[in-house]
This record gives C-alpha cells, structure tokens and sequence, in this order.
C-alpha cells in the first residue's frame, strides 16, 4: 500500500452543481456557463488565485449543446467564462460516462510526469442544451418540401451497434438478474440518497444554485432533481420497459441529466507550499475496455485491474461505488468481482451505493466520474479516513476506476 510522500496527487477542493433532471431547473443553463459554475467555486472554497491552476481536464461528450457546436473547444471557453487566465492550458475530450474520472487519471498522469503541479478535472453535461438534427440539406438541394428532424436523444446509443439499454438488458439476462432485482435496486438508490440528503451527507459537495424565474424571484436548488422520495416497487412495477428490452424501464436507469462537476488537484507538495489542507490522495486510477456488447461488465473488470495494479483487496475499501448507468451495472459487476460467490456478493453490497447512486441523483455522462471521487472523498472524512474504490462504465463498454485514500 502506497505511503504518503511529496509527489503524491492529493485532492484540495471537490465541488458540483446539482444535477437537473431533463427540462427541469437547469434546462436553459449555457453549457459554457455550467461548466464555468463549479470551476469557479472550486478555487473559491480554498481562495486559491486562478493563475495556480496549470492546466485543466474537462469531460465532454454531446458538444451539440454548446452554441459553437463543431470544435467548441468547451473546456477553455468555460474556464474562460470561470476567470482562469487565457493562458491556462486545457484539455476537452470525450469517453462518455467515463470522462471526468479519467480526467482525473490524466492530471494525476502530468503531475507524475512533472509536467504540472494544479489542475482542475472535470466534465459537464447539458442534455437539456441537446438540439434537434437536420442532416443532408447541405448537398442536397431541397427546395420544397417537409424536412425530417432527428432527435439523437431517442434509443440513446450508437447507431451502429444497439442502444445501450439492449446490450445491457441481454448481459443482465444472462447473469440471471431479473426486473425484480433491478427494481429492488433503484428502490434501494432512492432510499440511500434521501436517507444521505436528509443527513446532511451532500452538503459538502452540491453548491446550491440560483435557478432564475420568469416573473418571480430566483429559486435555489441545492437538491439533485432525479431523486424521487417514496419510490417503491408497486410504483416501479407500473412503468414499461423501454426499446422492447425484458427489464430495463426509466424507473431502473437514471435520467437524462445536465450538471456540472470539478475537482481541484495538485501535488502534495505544492499543497503544503500554499497552505492547503489535504482532502484525500489519489492512490490509483485505471481504464479497460472490453467487447461492445458487454457494458454492465466494464466496471467489474476495472475493479479487478485496479485492485491488482494497488495490491489490494475489496476488504481494503471501506466504501465504494458502481455508477448505475442502468440498475443492472452494479449488479452484474458485483457478481463478476467476486467471480459469482453469493456469500461475497451479499457482504460486496453493503459498501455499495451508500448514498445512492446515478438513478437517484442522476447521471449528466461526462460529469458524473467526478462526482462519484467527490462523494466517496466526502464519506471517508465522515467516518475518520480510510480507502475507497470508485468505478463507472461508458459509452462502447469502455470503464474506469479510481481508489482514493483519506488519511
């Protein structure tokens, strides 16, 4: 196990919007804006001066929300807009859900390389921003006649492979996970996040918002929208499935959200040069990819990679978290970690999701890696320290995973 040295990459400051479900709070949010929202609070939080930051990863996926959708450049038009000098370097790129947890592998990365000493990671999603698509008029000559639009949002996937709920409803099957489970599951989500937000548990992460109104006074949102209190199974069983899957309804997978995330890191020395206090080190952070088809996998097999990479176990974490792009994510990835022992699975749950996860809090893709670090940071200052483990799959299977440890 790693020990504490200089050039360990420490986390100082770790901060989010709340997350709006689709249409709702921050609907009409600029996407620059909203990445700039906790890029600024970020700094604030510890009154570091901009100019520290050498450097700035930012997740981002459907650049078509941004108003310069082709190379909006997003990162650097929101830390721009958040008052980081224009020489800050910046970095914008996309691995879906994955993003702002491997932004902050790729700043732990520099740093380890000396290249930087701060950084900010990230991302930002704004489903909300998503427009609808005209394709094949440039060419195309049309001069009479109705256009047809596309709203890339429907069967949300790729399309040239199937929608992700599909894939994912057939890897469920497979390991035998029924609708019950996966409802019982997204119960479980709702209870953990408004037992967690009634606790207080989210206030060291959300920054509230000022929502602007029509014709009245700005309200604040310090809530994530996606939660739904008094979820049960009789309301659950009510909704269908969606794109003719056996199990997977909008009641079992998280929404379509738009939110913001950042996390401020640096070197452990230079925090002790500025003063900072340590929130908590990055011990290790990995990335695998695995056959298309196979997404509820992904953040099991990362599991296992980054466990090995650390020497450690699942004993080692005291608490941890599996993204629930769909309720059967955690699920099947639980039973893979623990090469299906029913008795490991059942103790692996009790670390799992503790606050809830993305089907109650929501799951803006690009934000969401970060947002999940913050979170389990924030539980182990709760509970005295300790390590925590955090993993996530995205778009075409690809996954992550990152330990942190607070001392």
């Amino acid at each position: 196990m790693k020990m504490v040295n200089a050039n360990d990459v420490v986390i100082v400051s770790a901060v989010r919007t709340p997350f709006g479900r689709f249409g709702g709070s921050l609907r009409d949010f600029d996407y620059y804006e909203l990445g700039a929202i906790p890029m600024r609070e970020v700094l604030k939080r510890v009154n570091l001066s901009p100019d520290k930051v050498n450097e700035v990863f930012w997740g981002v996926g459907d650049t078509s929300a941004c108003r310069d959708p082709y190379t909006p450049v997003a990162a650097r038009q929101s830390l721009i807009r958040a008052g980081l000098p224009h020489e800050t370097v910046s970095i914008s790129f996309d691995m879906a859900c994955v993003s702002a947890m491997h932004a902050v592998k790729l700043a732990a990365m520099e740093m380890a390389a000396g290249e930087i000493e701060v950084a900010i990671a990230g991302g930002a999603t704004s489903f909300g921003q998503s427009p609808l698509v005209v394709r094949g008029l440039r060419f195309g000559g049309n001069r009479l006649g109705d256009v047809a639009m596309e709203d890339p949002l429907v069967a949300l996937g790729y399309k040239d492979f199937n929608p992700v709920s599909v894939d994912s409803d057939d890897v469920a099957h497979e390991y035998g996970f029924t609708r019950e489970d996966m409802d019982e599951w997204a119960v479980r989500s709702h209870t953990n996040y408004g037992n967690a937000w009634n606790a207080g548990k989210f206030k060291d992460e959300i920054m509230p918002l000022e929502i602007p109104q029509p014709k009245a006074e700005p309200k604040t949102l310090d809530i994530d929208e996606q939660y739904r209190p008094g979820s049960n199974m009789e309301g659950l069983a009510r909704l269908k499935p969606v794109y003719n899957t056996r199990a997977i309804t909008a009641g079992n997978a998280p929404g379509l959200n738009d939110g913001a995330t950042a996390i401020l890191l640096m070197t452990r020395k230079k925090a002790e040069e500025l003063g900072l206090e340590v929130l908590a080190t990055v011990v290790a952070s990995v990335s695998v990819a695995i056959n298309a088809s196979r997404m509820p996998e992904g953040p099991g097999y990362a599991m296992q990679k980054i466990l090995k990479n650390a020497d450690m176990t699942l004993d080692d974490m005291a608490v941890m978290e599996i993204n629930e792009a769909f309720a059967c994510v955690p699920l099947v990835s639980m039973k893979l970690v623990v090469d299906n022992d029913d008795s490991k699975y059942k103790e692996l749950q009790k670390k799992m999701n503790i606050n809830g996860s993305a089907i109650a809090i929501g799951h803006p893709n690009t934000a969401s890696g970060a947002r999940i670090v913050m979170n389990l940071m924030y539980e182990l200052r709760r509970r005295g320290g300790g390590y925590a483990l955090g993993s996530l799959c995205g778009g075409l299977a690809q996954a992550n995973a990152c330990i942190i440890k607070v001392e």
